[in-house]
C-alpha cells in the first residue's frame, strides 16, 4: 500500500516495500520556548531555519505547527506553509488542532502546489473531530494521520486501539477518501510511567500493519519522555517499530536518522549498504 505525498516539486512515496520516510518534527513550538515566542511575534525566521536544517539533515517530509498560546493559528500557519513551501521542496505534513487553521493552510497549499499533497495532522476517533476533519481531507484531496484515541481517551491494550484506527479508516472510505491516505498513529506514551506503554504501542502497530495494512507514523521520542539517556531508548524503539511496520515516523532527523537507516540496513531495504554509507560520508563531511 502507498502513501503519496507531493509537494510543487518533489514525490514521497510511503510503503511498507520503500525505505523509512522521515517526516521532521522541529516546527513545533511544544517544549521550544524560542520558538514559540517569535511565533507569538509574528516571527517566522526560525521556521525558516529549521526547514532548511532539517532538510539538510535528511528529513524527507516537514511537519508544520504553530500551535503556541497567543498565537492565531488561522492566520500564521497558512504564513508558515506558504514560508516553508517557498524555501525546501520536500512535501509538508500540516500540523494543528484548529479546523479553521488547516483549511486556511490548505487552500495556501493549493495555490502554491495544485497537483501536491499534503499530510494533515490529524483527526482521531473522536466522533466531533471525525466529522470536523474528513470532510477536508476529501475536498482537499490529501492524505491524513489517524490517531488511536477516542471519546474516552488513549485506550491501554492493542486491541482497542486498533479498533479505533479501523472505525478512523471506514469513516474515511464513506467519503470517498481511499484507505492509502490514511495513515495511522498508533501513539508512544512514556514507559517511565508505564512500563508495558511500549509493547502495547508495537502489538498495536503490528496489528494495524497486517490487518489492514496501513502506513503507519509515531511521535517515537515520548517513550522515552522523564528517563535517563533518553536518545539510546528512542533508537532502540524506532527500531523495533520499523521492525514492526513503522514507516513514517515524526522525529528529529539530525538525531536520529542514523538509527533509521541502520534499521532499513538490516531490514534488507538498502543493498549494499549504499544509503547508510552515503548518509556517514556526509555527516563526516
Amino acid at each position: 500500500m502507498e502513501t503519496i505525498l507531493k509537494s510543487a516539486k518533489k514525490t514521497v512515496i510511503i510503503s511498507p516495500d520503500k525505505p523509512t520516510v522521515v517526516i521532521g518534527e522541529r516546527i513545533n513550538p511544544t517544549g521550544k520556548k524560542r520558538l514559540a515566542a517569535a511565533l507569538v511575534a509574528g516571527d517566522l525566521s526560525v521556521v525558516e531555519k529549521e526547514a532548511l536544517e532539517q532538510v539538510e539533515a535528511g528529513a524527507d517530509v516537514l511537519d508544520v505547527n504553530v500551535g503556541a498560546a497567543g498565537v492565531d493559528e488561522v492566520d500564521l500557519l497558512p504564513k508558515a506553509v506558504r514560508l516553508v513551501m517557498e524555501t525546501v521542496d520536500v512535501p509538508i505534513c500540516i500540523d494543528s488542532a484548529d479546523v479553521q487553521a488547516l483549511e486556511a493552510a490548505l487552500a495556501v497549499h493549493q495555490e502554491l502546489a495544485p497537483e501536491g499533497k499534503p499530510l494533515i495532522n490529524s483527526v482521531n476517533g473522536e466522533e466531533d473531530r471525525l466529522a470536523e476533519v474528513l470532510p477536508l481531507i476529501a475536498k482537499y484531496k490529501a492524505a491524513v494521520i489517524g490517531l488511536t484515541m477516542d471519546d474516552d481517551g488513549i485506550p491501554n491494550d492493542p486491541q482497542t486501539r486498533f479498533a479505533i484506527a479501523k472505525k478512523i479508516v471506514e469513516r474515511a472510505e464513506g467519503l470517498g477518501i481511499p484507505r492509502e491516505d490514511v495513515v495511522i498513529d498508533c501513539l508512544a506514551l512514556t514507559v517511565g510511567a508505564d512500563s508495558q506503554a511500549g509493547a502495547t504501542t508495537l502489538q498495536t502497530i503490528k496489528m494495524v500493519r497486517n490487518e489492514l495494512g496501513l502506513n503507519l507514523t509515531l511521535g517515537a521520542s515520548n517513550v522515552s519522555f522523564g528517563l535517563p539517556e533518553r536518545e539510546v531508548i528512542n533508537w532502540v524503539f524506532l527500531g523495533m517499530g520499523i521492525q514492526n511496520g513503522l514507516n513514517c515516523p515524526i522525529v528529529d532527523a539530525a538525531k536520529v536518522r542514523p538509527a533509521i537507516l541502520a534499521a532499513d540496513l538490516l531490514l534488507g531495504r538498502d543493498d549494499y549498504a549504499m544509503r547508510y554509507i552515503k548518509a556517514y560520508k556526509k555527516r563526516i563531511k
